[in-house]
């Protein structure tokens, strides 16, 4: 087992569509949220601004069922390829990195989140 390196108890997490290679999405973990990932086969993270795990999905009902994951060679980010089912992003797109520099909107959103979080 390769030790894992947090920073102030966090490491980065870099989520990709296993089928695509999309990436949906950069969140953080701590070890625990890493260890429920690992246990449960579903992506776990921790808020940093809620401090506390939060398991993605939980109230959307987008999960995000973890395929693999990966380590950097560094060991100190993760990469969680992912099944992801609807949008991964809060604001209900499919992936968090929707609109270019600009603001540009690239993809059409999938989800009103208004609709999603009440």
């Amino acid at each position: 087992m390769i030790e894992l390196y947090y920073q102030n108890g966090l490491i980065p997490v870099v989520v990709q569509d296993a089928e695509t290679r999309e990436v949906l999405m950069v969140a953080w973990a701590d070890e625990k949220a890493v260890s429920l990932t690992q246990k449960t086969g579903y992506a776990h993270y921790y808020s940093r601004s809620r401090k506390k795990i939060w398991k993605k999905g939980e109230e959307s009902g987008h999960l995000q069922r973890v395929l693999q994951i990966r380590t950097d060679c560094d060991a100190d980010t993760l990469l969680y390829l992912v099944s992801q089912s609807g949008a991964a992003c809060h604001l209900g797109y499919r992936s968090c990195f929707f609109r270019t520099l600009d603001g540009h909107v690239l993809f059409e959103r999938m989800t009103d989140p208004e609709m999603v979080y009440k």
